[in-house]
């Protein structure tokens, strides 16, 4: 007998086990609606959140992945032909879709503080700035980030980890949502944070060429370089007004220059980095001494850093040393992302920070709200770890044409409008970088009309800062509303 009650209860233990494990992995197509209210510019608006799973399948039909997603429609739409569907996703490569989720244009937003620092308890709260009152918005989670992940046991990693495999899984993705939400009819944007505005420069063309479905916006979050060059002096003289806007955020830029309104000193050290770093930095060794001296003496003075160190990084100061080197006298490093925030390191010398401030800092508040949010909130129960960040490594940067992808699609598509949203504090995607792809990313000029740049004072997620939250979803409505053209005008030249 007690033979028999030991194999039973080791049968049980392993099915238990089993049970576990099973329980660990992703439903592949699931839907869960919920029904909420909240406060829009003084306005009271129901909605329903949709949020599960949808497939991703391969050429033969089998389930390949499924991907986390969360659908936000505005309740007493009899019609949503004419009401914008907004396509968000974050960045990384590897990030989820969490941080503009909950922080920019969703309804509901994390508790901090209105400089964008994390408070506690932590959680939730409306957030009155949602552009949820014009526009119904999908939140997606890409392989391996939030939620999703590859469920075929054959599946392999290269379908899904580079540049173009991304785009091509996701505007199958996207052509399914669409069509399973009866959306065909709207006005359609793709909004991407950092390298999602790589993912969405690239489907903005995708989508076109081989899904047949034509936008009318592409909103880039504090853009990469989508594969548009600016190396050699332009990569390294286009930092200079991003250290301008943090020199001059901690007060140590020169009497003069700090006493000046931001954008003032900006528009300076923008003229200065054009007409005169460039030029300087492209004459190398065989720039005049005296020529390096002065140009040297600008750099200092709009960076906050000493002319000396300016002379022995021979002009060329990267992020890095900026971040460690700012506010080394008061024993502070600044943040990569964003350069309000500061850190302590083990030692004051050396020419990188230990860690990243920033990304510490809001790691805090997202990671618990986020998990509370899915599971209390949208009723979205499961044991799979929800990735703030998830394993895509490697990603197959090759081929990156993004940029010219999007020429490409507006090229062919007179109804596409792109914005362009940065925020000055930010050193990893850094606002003058995002200006210049912008410039550079129709060099006809024919089309740079349909092209705009929005800057705040704030860094990479320029949203977190109560302010320019407020400014920037108020952005996105005016680009809407000026990119929906009016009743019956034919897309043409």
């Amino acid at each position: 007998m007690l033979k028999n009650f030991l194999l039973s209860l080791f049968l049980f233990a392993i099915t238990l086990q089993t049970g576990f494990a099973q329980g660990r992995k992703l439903p592949a197509d699931t839907t869960i609606v919920t029904k909420h209210q909240t406060t829009i510019k003084g306005q009271n608006i129901n909605y329903t959140a949709t949020t599960g799973t949808q497939p991703v399948w391969n050429e033969d039909g089998e389930v390949t992945a499924s991907l986390f997603y969360t659908y936000y429609t505005r309740d007493g739409i009899a019609d949503r032909s004419t009401r914008p569907l907004v396509i968000s996703f974050n960045g990384g490569p590897g990030s989820a879709s969490v941080w503009m989720h909950l922080a920019y244009t969703g309804p509901m937003i994390l508790k901090v503080d209105d400089e964008g620092y994390p408070v506690q308890p932590y959680g939730v709260k409306s957030n009155p700035h949602s552009i949820l009152d014009v526009a119904d918005i999908v939140f997606v989670n890409p392989v391996n980030t939030g939620y999703s992940r590859m469920l075929h046991k054959d599946a392999k990693k290269e379908d899904f980890f580079g540049v173009n495999a991304d785009i091509k899984y996701l505007a199958e993705w996207i052509n399914t949502f669409v069509t399973r939400q009866n959306r065909w009819l709207s006005p359609k944007y793709l909004i991407g944070e950092s390298y999602g505005t790589t993912r969405v420069s690239g489907l903005a063309l995708e989508l076109q060429n081989n899904q047949w479905m034509y936008l009318n916006g592409v909103i880039l979050v504090s853009p990469t370089e989508l594969g548009i060059e600016r190396g050699g002096p332009v990569e390294v003289a286009n930092r200079l007004p991003y250290f301008a806007a943090s020199a001059w955020y901690h007060k140590q830029l020169n009497a003069d220059l700090q006493a000046k309104d931001l954008d003032e000193v900006l528009a300076e050290a923008e003229d200065f980095t054009i007409n005169e770093y460039i030029p300087a930095l492209a004459k190398g060794a065989f720039i005049e001494g005296s020529e390096k001296q002065e140009v040297a003496q600008k750099v200092a003075a709009y960076s906050g850093l000493s002319v000396k160190e300016v002379l022995q990084s021979n002009m060329d100061i990267s992020t890095s040393y900026f971040w460690k080197a700012l506010l080394r006298e008061e024993g502070f490093t600044v943040g990569r992302l964003d350069s309000r925030y500061k850190g302590i390191d083990r030692k004051e010398v050396g020419d990188r920070p230990d860690f990243n401030s920033e990304l510490t800092s809001w790691l805090h508040s997202f990671t618990p709200a986020m998990n509370y949010y899915a599971q209390e909130v949208l009723k979205f129960e499961t044991d799979v770890k929800y990735n703030m960040f998830g394993p895509v490594r490697p990603w197959d940067r090759s081929g990156d044409q993004t940029g010219e992808n999007l020429r490409q699609a507006m090229a062919q598509n007179p109804y596409l409008n792109v914005m362009v949203q940065s925020g000055y504090y930010d050193g990893a995607t850094n606002y003058f970088d995002a200006k210049y792809s912008m410039w550079q990313l129709d060099p006809s000029g024919k089309m740079k009309e349909r092209l705009s740049f929005k800057g705040y004072r704030s860094g990479h997620m320029m949203y977190l800062r109560a302010e320019d939250l407020e400014n920037a979803n108020e952005h996105i409505r005016e680009f809407l509303e000026a990119s929906i053209p009016e009743n019956g005008t034919p897309a043409k030249y």
